[in-house]
Formats: structure tokens, sequence, C-alpha cells
């Protein structure tokens, strides 16, 4: 989120690229042809309609400086998610280094990003995703020895009804502690832990185009990215038909089974 201190270019640097492209026009149409062409009789703002057309190009270039800022970062969040091979980097990220890393594995499966850049406490919240019309919370744990417990599981949780948000998802780089799968069983909650991030991340490393390094390789890895459920907003699991004329086949079942029961084929 947003510090009460940032101004416009400190806010443009969270963005897109190309959204200070369009402001940068914006700002240079305004001051060179319509701040000149309004009618007035304040002497002052005459004095500022004389001035400001020599000075638009000075405020339009200021305003790219983000956008080149932006594009470095998009950049290298995307060769941080490619350079991945395994959990163990994965975990020999720092805290700050994971949370981009799982904002960038959310916004390559098309959601809206908003990750947090202040460095105190906000919440428990690291990122906001927005897709569809649903807004989801995410928290992001690298611990590399602790499981989580519920009481993680239980604060998100609280959260996430106060934010009014769809689901929230914890990701870790660990395990959760059963009595945490328990609580979040049934519940608009997605505990992601270390083992199905490292999937995520390869599934979405195969998708990814012209990718120069080479992908996560757990043992079993389709090209096809995860998704969320299109029901509830949970993630979606491989699973093995046992029964039926597709026995032994695979399919995309919802995380929140039996709760919902969407099914979709792999």
């Amino acid at each position: 989120m947003a510090r009460k201190d940032e101004g416009v270019l400190d806010l443009l640097v969270l963005l897109p690229w190309w959204v200070s492209v369009i402001v940068s026009m914006i700002v240079y149409i305004g001051l060179k042809f319509i701040v000149p062409s309004l009618s007035t009789e304040n002497i002052i703002f005459q004095g500022f309609q004389t001035a400001l057309p020599n000075v638009a190009h000075i405020f339009a270039l200021a305003l790219l400086i983000p956008a080149f800022i932006s594009a470095i970062n998009a950049w290298r969040k995307r060769k941080l998610l490619d350079n991945q091979k395994n959990i163990q980097t994965i975990r020999d990220l720092s805290w700050r280094k994971f949370e981009e890393l799982v904002a960038e594995v959310y916004r390559r499966q098309g959601f809206t990003v908003i990750e947090n850049q202040t460095a105190g406490a906000d919440g428990g919240i690291d990122i906001r995703l927005k897709k569809g019309g649903y807004f989801h919370l995410v928290q992001c744990k690298n611990w590399k020895t602790s499981k989580v417990g519920v009481k993680v599981v239980r604060e998100m949780y609280g959260v996430m009804i106060s934010e009014h948000a769809s689901s929230v998802k914890i990701v870790i780089s660990g395990m959760f502690t059963q009595e945490a799968k328990n609580f979040a069983s049934g519940k608009p909650i997605d505990l992601v832990d270390g083992q199905q991030l490292e999937t995520l991340i390869a599934n979405v490393q195969a998708s990814s185009p012209n990718l120069s390094s080479a992908p996560v390789s757990p043992q079993s890895v389709l090209t096809e990215r995860i998704t969320l459920c299109p029901k509830c907003g949970k993630s979606l699991i491989l699973r093995t038909a046992k029964r039926g004329s597709n026995a032994g086949g695979h399919f995309w079942g919802c995380s929140a089974y039996p709760k919902c029961s969407h099914t979709q084929d792999a």
C-alpha cells in the first residue's frame, strides 16, 4: 500500500511503465496546448499560461523517469521467477524477494497485483490480488525451519473478513501444521506450502514463452499452469480419476472439495 508521504513519482514507479508514459503525454498536452487556450482575466493565471508551455517538456520528461524504473523492476521480477530451480533456491531468497516472487507468480496468472511496499507491518497483508471482480489477500512467509501454525491462519482469516476479501492465500516455503490445515478446511483459505509453490512456479515457467533458464523440476509437472477455481477462488489440484470411463486419467479438482465440487479437464 502507498505510504502517506509518497508523491506522484513514487506511485508511478509501482504501476506498469506504460502508465507513466500516458500520464507524461497528458501533462505535456495539457501544459503546452490546453492551459494556454483557457480564457481568464486572472493576472496570476495569465502568467502561468505564458510560462507553462515553455516548461511542458521538462514536466513530461520527469514523468518518464518512473516508466524506466518500473520497466527495470518488472524485468528484474520476471528474471527472479524464471531463475528459480528448486525449493532450495526459493528458500534462499530474502523475505522481500520471496514476496516479489509470489507476486510475480500471480501476475503471470493474469491477476492485477498490488504489492505492499512499506517497511513495516500492514495487517499481515503482503499482496493484494484482483481478477474477475474478485479481491484476494496474500500473506507470504519464507520460514525455513518452523511450521506455520493455526495462529497465523486464524489471524489472516480475520483480516480477510475485515477487508471483505473473497479469499486469503497464505504462501510459504515450508509446511503447515495439521491444526492449520484443519482450520482452513471448508473456508476460503488457500494454504500453499513449499512443495505446492515449487510446482506452481514450475507450471508458470513452463507456460512462459522464451524462457532462457531451466525451470523447476519436481517429479510431475504438466505444461498447464495452475489456475483458481472459478466458483470459489481456491487453487485447483491435479487429481487422478479412480472410477468411471476416465479411470487413471487426470483432471483438475477444487482444493476445497467436498465443499466445492468444481472439476475441469487437465
